[in-house]
């Protein structure tokens, strides 16, 4: 179908590969652990959210925290707090874009993991600026990073999103359209735009994490249902305990990582090690003096205030309300 095509034929096109799509949403679980105390932890199927779950799994942490983990993979960050507020996740793992969503109390951030720089406004060849894209049509998974990094290149190419057709997709459905040209350009990141890549080579970046560098940082996080914290905080110092030996294994260790990250997911090790290089590793003594000098409630602070700016959030919570970095530090002791 052109890219011309009606908006009701696209329309339709659209909602059938949604509907295609939804059984890839969410993943089978897997489990690992010798009959510990189960936590149910959810994660993306990138390098950010897979890697600590891969190295969990492979050196037997959940087993030395007495834990039994049962994860699952999911395409997006929303879902992830969706499940949490439904009682059908304990914890799960969070892009930027999604950072609204502790924010407006749905969620306690339990550890930041690393600083993302894998979102991308992508377009089709031959579009080489964001002004291009004006009445096009633009896939955007809504609540996510994909979602911000478009918000912020229009804000910076003078426009907004009623400048162009944005069209809420899952992201499952955004390689499919993006590749068979139903839309023009698309709100994303990798890995999945990698794969958008080898099915359309001439495929432009017009925006990307690190242009935004000096408004806003990227961090990528560990969610927890609110309940389980303030009820079970035993059981989520317990996780945390298992998070930060991930993060001290992965940052010494960071070939083995990516292998056992793409073990993971099933995917070529080469894949993964594209994916990890467009994140910032932080180790564990970073995020420790980061959170007791502030700076991760800055980070955050600046955060909400582009969630405010961007109209998602009209109030959003004290940082010092929803990050529980006492508790990420006090699993170190």
């Amino acid at each position: 179908m052109p890219l011309t095509t009606s908006r009701r034929g696209f329309t339709a096109a659209v909602a059938a590969l949604a509907a295609a799509s939804l059984v890839t949403a969410c993943g089978a679980d897997s489990s690992s652990g010798k009959g510990g105390e189960k936590v149910r932890i959810g994660y993306i199927g990138d390098f950010n959210g897979t890697s600590l779950i891969a190295i969990a799994d492979a050196k037997g942490l959940w087993d030395k925290h007495g834990l039994t983990a049962e994860s699952k993979v999911f395409t997006n960050g929303p879902l992830q707090i969706q499940a949490l507020g439904t009682g059908n996740l304990d914890l799960g793992y969070i892009g930027p874009g999604a950072m609204w969503l502790p924010a407006s109390g749905k969620a306690k951030v339990v550890a930041i993991n690393t600083l993302g720089n894998s979102d991308r406004v992508i377009a089709q060849p031959g579009i080489t600026s964001m002004q291009q894209l004006k009445g096009k049509t633009v896939a955007v998974p809504e609540g996510t990073s994909g979602d911000m990094i478009l918000t912020l290149a229009l804000k910076r190419a003078g426009m907004k999103k009623s400048d162009v057709k944005a069209v809420p997709m899952d992201p499952s459905t955004i390689v499919s359209a993006f590749s068979s040209k139903k839309v023009d350009a698309a709100g994303f990141w990798y890995p999945a735009a990698a794969t958008i890549k080898e099915q359309v080579p001439g495929m432009v970046e017009l925006a990307k994490n690190s242009d935004f560098a000096g408004e806003v940082s990227f961090p990528t996080a560990f969610v927890a249902a609110d309940d389980l914290v303030a009820k079970q905080p035993a059981k989520v110092k317990k996780v945390l305990a298992v998070l930060r030996e991930a993060i001290a294994f992965r940052s010494a260790h960071a070939g083995e990582a990516i292998k056992l990250t793409a073990g993971k997911l099933g995917i070529p090790e080469e894949q993964v090690k594209a994916d990890a290089a467009n994140n910032k590793l932080l180790t564990v003594g970073e995020l420790d003096a980061l959170t007791k000098n502030g700076t991760i409630d800055k980070w955050l602070k600046g955060m909400n205030d582009y969630f405010v700016q961007a109209g998602k959030l009209q109030h959003p919570a004290d940082p010092k309300t929803y990050y529980t970095g006492n508790l990420f530090t006090g699993a170190g002791k």
